[in-house]
């Protein structure tokens, strides 16, 4: 169980987030489309998965700003915006925000990825949703660069995330 906090409160996830050096495991999230997008559909491909509780907060939304921007410039990487939200919730975001670069999908309908990947939230105002993480795949599917934001409201190193490519 790791232990971050929100707003300087205590609260814990279901476990340790996948380390470097570790393969990561296949996931079925829901795109904005409704259609199902597994981590297959972009083998070959390095990958950063932005995972965030909501993107109708604050922080948010800035790092689907931030990462659609710096998605413009990273060739081949895609970056994958991943959060318990519905679909529409996402696709009215992009919409309004202009946001075209990343690609959104939601865990809605299950939480397995958030279970799988050990970082749901236990306890505290956002039980169930997903923690502030940053997850980093080479194009064998091994993870190169991971960070769980100890504090839920501060945003991600985005420096190193793009740094691990």
């Amino acid at each position: 169980m790791a232990k971050i906090t929100l707003k300087g409160n205590p609260v814990n996830t279901l476990g340790e987030i996948p380390k470097t050096g570790e393969q990561v495991k296949n996931f079925e999230l829901i795109a904005t489309d409704l259609s199902t997008k597994t981590l297959s559909d972009f083998k070959g491909q390095q990958l950063i998965l932005n995972i965030f509780p909501s993107v109708d907060t604050g922080t948010c939304a800035t790092s689907v700003r931030k990462f659609n921007e710096k998605a413009a410039s990273i060739g081949s990487t895609k970056v994958l915006c991943i959060s318990r939200d519905l679909p529409f919730a996402q696709n009215r975001f992009c919409g309004a925000e202009g946001i075209e670069n990343v690609i959104m999908l939601s865990d809605f309908k299950t939480g397995q990825f958030g279970k799988d990947y050990q970082l749901e939230i236990l306890d505290g105002p956002l039980a169930g949703l997903n923690s502030r993480c940053i997850i980093v795949i080479d194009n064998t599917g091994k993870v190169v660069h991971s960070e769980q934001v100890s504090e839920t409201v501060d945003e991600p190193d985005y420096d190193a995330a793009l740094a691990a490519l």
